[in-house]
């Protein structure tokens, strides 16, 4: 007699399985949260929600928003292009640095592609990761702005409510345009021009939002009163910020006729950027990872024929510069990324961009006739941040998709990463810090070639040293040695404050001391205290030995 095997129990109704939406979103999520690698991850202390990874992040952006409180007695336009135009810039600077490496992932392709996921499913996945971490950021800045609007002289109780609906709206805008961009890459080009116009695409956005956020305050407030949009004043309607402005003037505020245009601006834009991006050219996202995941030959090079950069190290100054042949190996590895790493170069670059914007745009303002003391402080300010650009790139190369191979360097027969960190410091001077201190000192000449205002950037260029040792403090900072962590990029936001504050408080004492004509003994405390900071750094990083890898 036969006996049949039984039956499985039936699942019970209330016991559904997830959608793939949903266990793709928490997957992501936790990626986001964990990061991608198992060293040094604890249960206990790992972080479960986004306001626990990014809570001092958090506390500085809201912090930050406390400025909108200046806004109580203005109109409801005039405080909603302050707060959507920063948070354009926070936003945008966010997503520009963290798309490329969430949204493309040569190890995730290995593991989801062969999988019954469609490409839509997966791309809404890690975009809504971006957006809620962007929410998160926005709605920290815009705290007291907030409370400003509602309590504000031409505030009511329908601003907050309405102001979430333009933030979340500027949220997926921006999201949407630079996803959309990465499409159209993967559809117009090739696999060999792909990489370079990612990085590219990232630049140009992070260049673009802190423009579009600078630009639009100053240009909307003038002579003490606000400039509204209208047939004289149409160039307002290609700055997004101010399409969000407009929603919430329209639905909280005056409600003019204006503000109504500006908001359909809002919503139109939002919905065809959202339709294109996830609709119209999502099937290309699959496309785009199969490509980045295929293995491109390398180039043949003929023998006997040495790179550009290995003939440079071998001339002088740099061959004196690097006599030390651990910290030449580390220059060359650090050139070698900056110039050919797809994944390097997507958060260097993007994350370096807006601080070579900034400068000029407040250098700009003090062009013109009667604005000799906003000049001055532009150039202060110009160089005092010059030295952030290679404090800020040396922060961001720490993090690697190959950060397993840098398990060779405790390996190697050196007692710490000093003479890694050294080469990788000199790389970015060279490379960074120097082009940018000469076309920033070219632009002050030749806007007035009469004026002595060019020893203004001094200040800066004897900080740049100082500010370059930042990262490598207790040995921290060595290049290419760890995970590459979403959550990182969205810790650049505070980074990026700190380090403007740092900068605003240095151009305030050089533009001080410029004025009551101290300025040379100015210049030689500073070089004093700086040499002296320097060597304390230095050698505190020279009795560094390597930690334990756990």
């Amino acid at each position: 007699m036969s006996t049949s095997a039984p039956a499985s129990p039936p699942v019970p109704s209330d016991e559904r399985v997830p959608s793939t939406e949903k266990t793709l979103r928490r997957l992501f999520l936790t990626l986001f949260l964990r990061g991608r690698s198992s060293r040094g991850l604890k249960k206990q202390t790992a972080p479960k929600s986004v306001g626990r990874k990014l809570g001092l992040t958090l506390g500085l952006y809201a912090l930050v928003g406390l400025s909108a409180l200046a806004f109580l007695k203005q109109s409801i336009f005039a405080l909603t292009v302050y707060l959507h135009a920063m948070t354009f810039v926070f936003l945008g600077m966010f997503v520009a640095s963290s798309a490329g490496e969430v949204l493309f992932n040569n190890q995730e392709a290995d593991i989801l592609l062969h999988r019954p996921i469609s490409p839509r499913a997966l791309l809404w996945a890690k975009v809504r990761v971006l957006v809620e971490v962007s929410l998160w950021l926005a709605c920290a800045f815009n705290l007291a702005g907030f409370f400003t609007g509602a309590a504000g002289s031409h505030g009511n109780w329908r601003f907050p409510f309405v102001h979430i609906v333009s933030t979340a709206l500027e949220a997926l805008f921006c999201t949407g345009c630079v996803v959309m961009i990465y499409q159209l890459c993967l559809r117009w080009f090739g696999r060999e021009r792909l990489e370079g116009l990612m990085t590219t695409a990232q630049v140009v956005i992070s260049i673009a939002a802190v423009l579009s956020g600078q630009l639009l305050p100053q240009l909307i407030f003038r002579a003490n009163r606000v400039v509204s949009f209208g047939e004289k004043t149409w160039w307002i309607a290609l700055l997004p910020p101010a399409w969000f402005a407009g929603f919430d003037d329209a639905l909280s505020g005056s409600a003019a006729r204006s503000s109504w245009l500006l908001a359909a601006l809002a919503l139109i834009a939002t919905t065809m950027v959202l339709w294109i991006a996830f609709g119209k050219l999502a099937r290309d996202y699959e496309t785009g990872l199969q490509k980045l995941s295929e293995s491109v030959p390398t180039r043949a090079h003929k023998k006997g024929r040495r790179r550009w950069i290995e003939v440079l190290v071998d001339l002088p100054p740099l061959r004196w510069w690097l006599r030390d042949s651990v910290a030449r190996a580390s220059f060359l590895l650090t050139t070698a990324y900056l110039a050919r790493d797809r994944d390097v170069k997507l958060r260097v670059y993007p994350a370096v961009a807006p601080f070579a914007v900034l400068p000029i745009i407040f250098m700009a303002r003090g062009f013109g006739p009667g604005s000799s003391g906003t000049r001055e402080f532009g150039i202060a300010f110009v160089s005092a941040f010059l030295g952030l650009i290679p404090m800020l790139a040396l922060s961001t190369l720490q993090y690697s998709q190959q950060w397993q191979a840098s398990d060779i360097f405790h390996a190697a027969p050196i007692p710490g990463p000093a003479a890694l960190c050294h080469g990788a410091r000199r790389a970015m001077l060279c490379f960074l810090a120097l082009p940018g201190a000469v076309i920033m000192a070219l632009i002050v000449w030749l806007s007035d070639r009469h004026s002595p205002q060019v020893l203004m950037l001094l200040p800066g260029l004897i900080a740049v040293p100082v500010y370059a040792l930042v990262p490598n403090l207790g040995g921290q900072g060595l290049p290419l040695s760890l995970p590459a962590e979403e959550a990182k990029s969205a810790g650049r936001g505070l980074t990026m404050m700190v380090a403007m504050f740092s900068s605003m408080a240095l151009s305030g004492l050089a533009l001080l001391a410029w004025s009551t004509g101290w300025f040379q003994w100015f210049l030689l405390i500073e070089t004093i205290v700086a040499v002296s900071l320097y060597m304390i750094m230095r050698r505190s990083l020279a009795n560094v030995r390597w930690a334990t890898l756990e």
